[in-house]
């Protein structure tokens, strides 16, 4: 079956940075779009970056230039370089799967989206 385990959260200062990594296994990786979301206490869960099959990355504007996704294929593994951490960066952080197709229309931000989902890493920014 498909699993999604993420790694590399924990505690740093504001500033601070972290690499997060999310190993996909039970699936052809190529054919998959992968993203990051995050979840803080009392709020909705909601979406950190995209990163297509052939490694188109989307990011909202608040992240742009703080977070950078990356995949390889040859790890079956995604990654999330997050820089510049702020207090206000403090959730738990999730990667999830879709299979996707060319043509294939659908909004990366939507959690619907996704069928797939790892258990998540605590990510705690210190001010």
């Amino acid at each position: 079956q498909v699993q999604l385990v993420e790694s590399g959260g924990g505690s740093v200062p504001a500033g601070g940075s972290l690499r997060l990594s999310c190993a996909a296994s039970g699936l052809r990786f190529d054919d998959y779009a992968m993203g990051w979301f995050r979840q803080a206490p009392g709020k909705e869960r909601e979406g950190v970056s995209y990163i297509s099959r052939l490694g188109t990355a989307l990011y909202p504007d608040s992240m742009a230039g703080r977070f950078t996704i990356s995949r390889d294929k040859g790890k079956n593994s995604v990654y999330l370089q997050m820089n510049s951490l702020k207090p206000e960066d403090t959730a738990m952080y999730y990667c999830a799967a879709r299979m996707t197709v060319h043509g294939d229309n659908w909004d990366w931000k939507s959690l619907n989206a996704y069928p797939y989902w790892g258990q998540g890493t605590q990510v705690t920014v210190s001010s």
